[in-house]
């Protein structure tokens, strides 16, 4: 067990895809069952070279900026690196058939358990069976054991397909005696043109990531610095940082989710409901409408900031899109609703400047997670925007990287995006409602408030949920040093970190 003060943080320790996020035009994941334990461990020093450290990612993220900057001096588009990235992560379950049996999270431990079991409490929509056991409404893949899955990132399909390839190929998934069998690929893509960076549901993602300190050495204004063990296990700040094993250290734990997204309904809702306030039009008014759901106008513009229109060049400004708290806005929805995505999932001062009175003020940092994943799935066509009915599976493959899946994923969802009575009012009577983006209410009627500005104490009634859970499981992403050290069996090979 850890007793003593780790070494600083060495970033060629950590896998790339956590503190700075794995480079991405394209990233597949590949989900997977060990099924020849002692094959796939001695397999496992094999790839080890192959992982990306953060270290490699923050070398490949100065080389894209130098490639941008020298673009630009020459007014031409960039040249696309060739830059692929892989990161692995494992379940409790795969822990376990590795022979790996340390407890790795304090209880309560939804690692452990796994998200199957988690999936009534985080609200998703089922069924319980004659046993009575509580059944999601779930694809089959994740209904069953997951014991891991690899992440591989990259500039383009064939480079990112040549490498899934390479893994496989280490652990004899191509001849007569593979040590693990796929269980679910996923390929996620960017979304194109001027659509990059924004979700299916057209709004720019990403944007309220905390700052790591001592990593992230310039945060933006509004950004919060959180201490590295809030993200990395044994590292300042995780709170269970004397139980964890020792080479736990420089891990962090992943919640995983396979979020598919309803966007003609959405969009049919935004039409058939658009906020009615002098000077906007029926388009206007139903544009207003998503911003007071999501807490972002789609550029990315805050509406605590610019509550009434849209503002273009605030939006991908990351000097001004995150200075905010909601300050002032403690017992009022005039500038943004109590139950709107952004506020639900990082209520800022609506915690921090909460009286005594209500228990206050609260720290939000134990709560903060860093934000991955992709999306997935065509873009909308020309038959489901007229039809106003999806189609073709799309979403978001959700990642989130945190030192404590209870403080942090788990927390979000259960306690805050899905309890009605969140954020907590000092006077106000008023409820807030369900999470209108990811709130779930086991496949229930949900209920916001706020909507409208101008009757915040009004109810808008969500037919349906536009983001429906399929899948998912808690993962923990080991360092490289653990994976190389503990994880693998047999003769080390030469690794280039």
């Amino acid at each position: 067990m850890t007793t003593h003060t780790p070494a600083p943080l060495d970033l060629a320790n950590v896998q790339g895809d956590i503190l700075s996020g794995l480079p991405k035009k394209t990233q597949t994941y590949v989900f997977f069952q060990i099924t020849n334990s002692n094959a796939f461990r001695t397999a496992l020093a094999h790839l080890v070279p192959l992982i990306t450290s953060t270290k490699e990612v923050v070398g490949h993220r100065q080389s894209i900026a130098d490639n941008k900057a020298a673009a630009a001096r020459n007014s031409h588009e960039p040249p696309l690196l060739e830059i692929v990235g892989v990161n692995v992560a494992f379940s409790q379950i795969g822990l376990n058939t590795m022979g790996i049996k340390d407890d790795i999270q304090a209880e309560p431990n939804p690692f452990k358990a796994g998200q199957l079991k988690d999936a009534q409490n985080l609200g998703d929509k089922g069924v319980t069976d004659k046993s009575g056991n509580f059944v999601p409404d779930w694809i089959d893949a994740f209904k069953h054991p997951v014991h891991g899955v690899f992440i591989i990132s990259g500039h383009d399909h064939p480079s990112v397909s040549k490498k899934v390839h390479e893994v496989e190929h280490i652990f004899g998934v191509d001849g007569q005696h593979p040590s693990f069998k796929e269980v679910l690929k996923v390929v996620g893509d960017v979304r194109p043109g001027k659509e990059k960076g924004h979700e299916h549901f057209g709004f720019l993602d990403g944007i309220s990531q905390p700052a790591v300190k001592d990593f992230d050495k310039h945060p933006n204004p509004g950004q919060e610095t959180v201490r590295q063990g809030i993200i990395l296990v044994g590292r300042d700040g995780d709170g269970d940082a004397k139980s964890r094993p020792t080479w736990a250290l420089d891990g962090s734990f992943v919640g995983l989710r396979y979020l598919f997204q309803l966007v003609p309904e959405f969009n049919k809702f935004l039409l058939d409901n658009p906020i009615d306030l002098p000077g906007l039009t029926r388009e206007k008014g139903s544009e207003l409408l998503g911003a007071r759901l999501m807490g972002r106008w789609k550029s990315g513009a805050p509406i605590d900031i610019t509550p009434l229109q849209d503002n273009l060049k605030l939006g991908p400004n990351a000097k001004e899109n995150n200075n905010f708290r909601y300050q002032g806005e403690i017992d009022s929805q005039t500038r943004c609703p109590f139950s709107a995505h952004t506020r639900k999932t990082n209520p800022r001062a609506d915690l921090e400047d909460l009286p005594p009175s209500k228990g206050g003020p609260v720290s939000n940092e134990t709560r903060r997670i860093i934000r991955r994943g992709i999306q997935f799935g065509p873009e909308l066509t020309e038959e489901e925007n007229c039809d106003h009915k999806t189609k073709h599976g799309r979403g978001l493959l959700f990642v989130s990287y945190q030192s404590n899946i209870s403080n942090g994923f788990q927390f979000l969802q259960h306690s805050w995006a899905n309890n009605t009575q969140f954020p907590p009012r000092d006077k106000s009577t008023v409820i807030p409602g369900f999470d209108p983006i990811i709130g779930q209410a086991d496949g229930a009627a949900r209920h916001v408030t706020g909507s409208n500005p101008q009757a915040a104490g009004n109810q808008l009634t969500l037919p349906i949920d536009f983001v429906v859970p399929k899948g998912g499981e808690y993962f923990f992403s080991p360092s490289i040093p653990a994976l190389r050290d503990t994880f693998a069996l047999g003769a080390h090979i030469e690794s280039h970190h």
